[in-house]
């Protein structure tokens, strides 16, 4: 899809930071646009935003936790517009701590939020698109840790992993079924979003506040390191152009931080020889994880 111009966007996580900004970018582009996420009063400023560059825009408030609440957003983009040409799944949060710290309800949110959210968008839009006349595309957001794992954050590797795997699986399918849809999968390293501020954002459902880990130093550990790393990380205005860019280039792995590649190529290579992770490697390459 090379013209965007009057296309209709669905980007779920669209409140704040790669959502905020690539509906923004939509805007600019002329398309029609459906936005979701489950911070209401944040999602209303950038409807606004928007609508003052001219855009055709609705607003659905969404927790996409919830399978009937996706069902809701993608029914209503639907109902409004009649077709959807490029769903980007954007929605995401991050928890901090090891396996044997980290309780299981941030696990059961973790799994809702950045790959079961993505799981119901994928099954109910691609129905639609593949229906609807011309080509459309999808865009899951994953992560540098989809590609590359390093510590501190097992449960948010664990998603960003299956969030690649599933990618690549769902294109194969789609190239089985001749269908006119293409896959993409952004694998961004630290970007200043709105990220570290998960805890924000969290569901009632997945709230135990009686869990002695969220006043554990653990807890409080990872929460700094989250608030350092995003917040020193690449300029989130870069996203947009790298986004769509790739975009109209058809890219499959949408990247954006190039002092990482040696290390997606080191993992690959290891795989084979049966060598597992070795921190002492990684650490130079985690350094690169804020350059440009």
């Amino acid at each position: 899809m090379k013209d965007f111009k009057d296309k209709v966007a669905l980007i779920t996580g669209s409140a704040h930071g790669f959502g905020k900004v690539l509906a923004i970018e939509s805007a600019k582009r002329g398309m029609k646009l459906a936005l979701a996420d489950v911070d209401e009063s944040a999602l209303t400023e950038t409807v606004k935003q928007a609508s003052d560059l001219g855009a055709e825009v609705i607003s659905i408030p969404t927790d996409v936790t919830e399978e009937t609440a996706v069902d809701h957003m993608v029914q209503t983009t639907k109902d409004k517009y009649g077709r959807i040409d490029l769903l980007i799944n954007s929605a995401g949060v991050a928890v901090p701590g090891p396996i044997w710290e980290l309780p299981t309800r941030d696990w059961d949110w973790i799994l809702h939020a950045d790959l079961l959210s993505q799981v119901y968008a994928l099954k109910r839009v691609i129905p639609i698109m593949r229906q609807q006349e011309g080509h459309a595309d999808i865009l899951n957001v994953a992560s540098m840790a989809g590609l590359v794992s390093s510590p501190l954050m097992p449960a948010y590797y664990a998603t960003k992993f299956a969030v690649v795997g599933m990618t690549e699986a769902v294109e194969y399918d789609l190239q089985s079924a001749k269908a006119n849809v293409g896959m993409h999968v952004f694998c961004p390293a630290f970007v200043h979003t709105d990220l570290q501020h998960s805890e924000n954002h969290r569901p009632a459902a997945y709230t135990n506040t009686d869990d002695p880990y969220y006043s554990s130093d653990t807890f409080k550990q990872g929460q700094a390191f989250a608030e350092k790393d995003i917040t020193t990380g690449m300029p989130l205005d870069k996203i947009p152009d790298i986004v769509f860019g790739a975009l109209e280039r058809d890219d499959f792995y949408i990247l954006s931080h190039p002092g990482m590649n040696p290390a997606i190529v080191a993992r690959a290579q290891s795989i084979p020889t049966g060598k597992g992770p070795d921190l002492a490697a990684l650490a130079p390459f985690l350094e690169k994880t804020h350059d440009a």
